[in-house]
């Protein structure tokens, strides 16, 4: 099995000019910051199918304004089709904004890994599996977290205290994994 999409979003690395689109079709450029704040968390997730991005998701809400006052703003995003995505809206409890419609193209240049369906009661198109990443003002990958499968994601409340420490300016804190 040869695998060709395995290039790394490096930290430090500028953030892709990513776009994906809401269900009411307004397009987002997935790194840049609104609300006020100057940050951007964006949450890569599998889909519909997948009950552990469900929980997950549903969790994220419950940090979104601890985020906020850190000055992080946040997006989710999927490969999932509009009518997923309305659909899965039925299975959460939300109030950021999730968009739909992340492409191949889009995955591999992110450097996710990407799964296709076991069965077409699973889904019907490859998935990127879970990741993570917050930018920073400067569109900065500061964080960036991916995983090949949904058991494996950063833990929500240690991610945002860390966040909050990062971004005190009395830390100094630099971004990590940038030894060339």
């Amino acid at each position: 099995m040869s695998i060709e999409y395995t290039n790394k979003l490096h930290a430090g690395a500028d953030f892709p000019e990513i776009k994906a689109t809401l269900l009411n079709g307004e397009v987002k450029t997935l790194a840049t910051p609104e609300n006020g704040l100057d940050w951007k968390m964006i949450v890569i997730y599998r889909g519909r199918h997948c009950p552990l991005c469900t929980r997950y998701l549903n969790h994220l809400q419950g940090m979104k304004d601890t985020l906020a006052q850190t000055g992080v703003d946040l997006i989710a995003v999927s490969g999932d089709s509009k009518a997923q995505l309305e659909s899965h809206l039925q299975q959460l409890d939300v109030d950021f904004p999730i968009a739909y419609g992340l492409t191949l193209e889009q995955m591999k240049e992110l450097g996710l890994f990407i799964s296709d369906p076991r069965s077409p009661q699973e889904t019907d198109h490859p998935f990127a599996e879970p990741g993570l990443f917050v930018v920073n003002s400067q569109g900065k990958v500061q964080v960036a977290d991916i995983s090949n499968n949904p058991f494996v994601r950063p833990e929500l409340k240690s991610l945002v205290n860390g966040l909050a420490w990062i971004r005190n300016p009395e830390n100094n804190y630099p971004i990590r994994g940038t030894h060339k």
